[in-house]
């Protein structure tokens, strides 16, 4: 099972910029897209259809015209389709969407950025409390859970290009790392991190400013994270940085599902 967990920045410009083209050779079972900013399209539907991928399913943002949302694209129908996080703020902005198949569950998820201010921050900050005890719960009634997306959240020092002067920014914040450090002790493990322990360098964000990508200034905040139940059925994981639709980069998972 290959999984891609990809924050498109506007799934139109994302095609726009080759998005279908760059599918068409790759054997991806499942697509999560974050940041789709738009509403359910047929032709887009359509097009994902002659790839391969049946199932369609989408949680736009109604708050906003043109903000956040979330899809899959998938080439197995899911047994179960549940939209959101049971939270009006969160799920108005089109936050998580969850897939339940035969014995695992996919939630597909685009966590908040703080870096528009103080208060998206503290919106930010809600949020990962929420979503830390919501998903707790819920690995109670399915312990074999996979949790994509863009977290916005760099980890560790090694997960960021210059640790020292984004010590205070959003995005790397103490009390946002100490969370990533509580989620994975909870029950989870970064596919990544976990096929790659030591590995420098290799981000999944660049802004589009000063011409970071060019110069690999990144930051690594997409994750797939699986429970600890479907630990060892990690195959292999890493970024697709050769994807260059987005700001952002696929975070690909290869487990035995």
């Amino acid at each position: 099972m290959e999984i891609i967990s990809y924050n498109v920045n506007g799934l139109n410009a994302a095609i726009k910029k080759g998005l279908l083209k760059w599918l068409e050779n790759k054997a991806f079972d499942i697509i999560c897209l974050q940041e789709i900013r738009m509403q359910e399209n047929i032709h887009i539907n359509e097009a994902f259809t002659k790839l391969g991928y049946h199932y369609h399913y989408w949680f736009p943002a109604t708050s906003k015209k043109g903000y956040s949302g979330v899809a899959v694209f998938s080439k197995l129908k899911a047994l179960e389709l549940l939209e959101g996080c049971n939270h009006h703020l969160y799920d108005a902005e089109g936050r998580v969407l969850e897939l339940i198949f035969d014995n695992w569950t996919l939630l597909n998820c685009y966590f908040p950025s703080g870096t528009s201010g103080e208060k998206r921050q503290k919106i930010k900050m809600e949020f990962l409390d929420y979503f830390y005890h919501w998903i707790q719960q819920k690995k109670k009634e399915q312990p074999n859970l996979i949790v994509v997306g863009d977290f916005n959240i760099a980890h560790k020092e090694i997960d960021i290009h210059n640790p020292t002067r984004n010590k205070n920014t959003s995005g790397f914040k103490p009390e946002e790392r100490a969370w990533m450090t509580k989620w994975l002790d909870a029950g989870f493990v970064d596919a990544f991190r976990f096929e790659n322990p030591n590995k420098k360098d290799d981000y999944s964000w660049w802004t589009y400013r000063t011409k970071a990508r060019d110069k690999n200034k990144g930051w690594r905040i997409d994750y797939q994270c699986v429970s600890l139940a479907l630990k060892d059925k990690i195959r292999n994981a890493g970024h697709l940085s050769d994807a260059v639709h987005s700001d952002h980069c696929p975070v690909w998972l290869d487990i035995n599902l």
